[in-house]
């Protein structure tokens, strides 16, 4: 099946779903959607939140290893899911993920990687390739940065994925909910942070900029940053 993506703006709000057969795992084609997709939504000044979500009973079972494994080249998916990451993280906009299945390996980092998460009971969350015999290189640095490194080795080094509940507890996502309330939840979260558009935009990619400085020089960072805020004549 050929990944597609389809988008539907409501109230500010854009959705964008995802579908790329039972598993929405990711190859560079359906990554390379994504990474557009969420270029345009952030430049639009019509959206003022993203919500990411998928068709199916996955949200996403991570890098398409099988077809790595039939010749692909393994480079090309992991500069895609780079790519994609760093795109996630310069994101002037809030974004929500509506996690209604598992999200393992690469879409745990995406998980990760986005500002809020919304799971169902039963998802599974995290990392499976050390049970596969590949360590996540990639997909590891989202959930070390999110969760802290303790508690993702957890996961990374056990190659068992957290529930849902566990990763509620550590943070990875703000609320486990039935389904049928996935999508009010996530959008109830965008929707206020979309009232600050404009700090939002201002102040995002600096939040996860300094999250991953040293205190003292994430300091000296907000410093500029506030000053920049302020010009002088």
């Amino acid at each position: 099946m050929a990944a597609a993506l389809s988008y539907e703006d409501r109230e500010g709000l854009r959705t964008l779903s995802v579908a790329h057969g039972e598993g929405n795992l990711l190859d560079p084609t359906s990554m390379g959607l994504l990474h557009d997709a969420l270029e345009r939504a952030d430049a639009e000044a019509s959206v003022s939140a993203i919500l990411l979500r998928s068709e199916g009973e996955v949200f996403c079972g991570g890098l398409d290893i099988g077809a790595i494994r039939a010749g692909a080249n393994p480079l090309d998916f992991a500069r895609s899911l780079v790519a994609l990451l760093h795109r996630l993280a310069r994101l002037g906009k809030p974004i929500a993920a509506a996690v209604q299945g598992d999200a393992l390996a690469g879409g745990a980092a995406l998980v990760a990687a986005v500002d809020y998460a919304v799971a169902v009971p039963g998802a599974r969350i995290g990392s499976h390739e050390v049970s596969l015999g590949i360590w996540p290189m990639i997909a590891q640095v989202p959930l070390a940065h999110r969760i802290g490194v303790r508690h993702a080795m957890e996961n990374i080094g056990s190659g068992v994925p957290f529930s849902a509940e566990r990763a509620r507890e550590l943070g990875l996502v703000q609320a486990v909910v039935p389904r049928a309330e996935l999508t009010s939840t996530a959008e109830h979260w965008l929707r206020l942070a979309a009232r600050g558009a404009g700090a939002f935009a201002r102040g995002r990619p600096s939040f996860y900029e300094f999250a991953a400085l040293p205190y003292g020089a994430a300091l000296d960072g907000a410093l500029e940053r506030f000053a920049s805020m302020f010009p002088t004549p």
